[in-house]
């Protein structure tokens, strides 16, 4: 393997401006992005206050996503140890 000196990587002041606008551009999207969803947000939250449907966690949430439902566990000793009990 041959080797090269390393390359050298100037930064001029037309990149910089370039960089300071793109992100200004980035930035103010994000916001209005946000606002709009913290718009729909409260529009959402009031129907769901108005329907009485209860909050579900996240890990609700992520189930019903995935398609995930949980069965609840056998309960009581003898589940673990058989027919023996204690």
């Amino acid at each position: 393997m041959l080797r090269r000196k390393p390359t050298r990587l100037e930064l001029k002041l037309d990149d910089i401006e370039e960089f300071e606008s793109v992100r200004k551009e980035l930035e103010s999207r994000r916001k209005q992005r946000d606002e709009a969803e913290a718009a729909a947000g409260g529009e959402e939250a009031a129907a769901i206050g108005a329907l009485g449907t209860e909050h579900k966690s996240r890990e609700q949430l992520i189930n019903e996503r995935i398609g995930y439902k949980a069965q609840p566990k056998a309960g009581g000793r003898t589940a673990h140890f058989g027919t023996f009990e204690f």
